[in-house]
């Protein structure tokens, strides 16, 4: 990487910490172009030149989160000996790194405000289809280890999917509901359902 291209980058992350830190504070809709022009002291244009536009730079602040809780999660994985205690573990990763993140309300806002973009909606469906794959992978490595019965992978992937996207939808109409806990119990009953004779039923007396 030449100068020129090394302050290009400079310039390009001191544009993106600084407009994550007014969407964690304003939020998304309430965050112009000219605040984050403000608070990096550059121009508007410089701003456009590096990501296009307001949605395109929201864009890549949520690859960055991505990226993040992927590198977190892999560091402590290993720590997991089985599947049951990976759901466990990934209940907490899901609190710590995805409710208490500082975009978190911004991304609400950004979605709904944002979702008729088809960049946004590509997007989306990558991130869905990447997360759909981590779960399949941790489904069938259980299947393979014989701690979870042969199913469709796929189907109960998505199952899985939805679950967490409904927990978080939960945890945003819920402020006071204890959150770990709830994710724990989710967990606890996705592995083992609910039926009274089921496989789960003498774990809860």
């Amino acid at each position: 990487m030449n100068k020129k291209q090394a302050q290009s980058e400079q310039t390009k992350k001191k544009i993106a910490d600084a407009a994550r830190a007014l969407f964690a504070l304003k939020g998304y809709t309430a965050t112009s172009i000219e605040d984050i022009v403000g608070a990096v002291g550059s121009s508007k244009g410089n701003i456009y030149y590096h990501f296009k536009s307001k949605e395109g730079l929201f864009l890549y602040l949520l690859d960055q989160w991505e990226q993040e809780w992927n590198e977190q999660w892999h560091r402590q994985e290993g720590i997991y000996t089985t599947v049951e205690e990976k759901l466990s573990g990934l209940a907490e990763h899901s609190v710590l790194h995805d409710l208490n993140h500082p975009l978190t309300n911004a991304a609400t806002e950004f979605m709904n405000e944002s979702w008729d973009n088809s960049n946004v909606q590509m997007s989306v469906a990558q991130y869905f289809s990447e997360h759909l794959a981590f779960n399949q992978q941790m489904l069938q490595q259980g299947m393979d280890a014989g701690e979870l019965r042969r199913d469709d992978t796929l189907l109960m992937g998505a199952v899985f999917e939805a679950l967490l996207i409904g927990l978080g939808e939960v945890s945003r109409r819920s402020p006071n509901m204890h959150m770990m806990d709830l994710y724990k119990k989710a967990m606890h009953i996705f592995l083992h359902g609910t039926a009274a004779n089921g496989p789960g039923a003498a774990n809860e007396r």
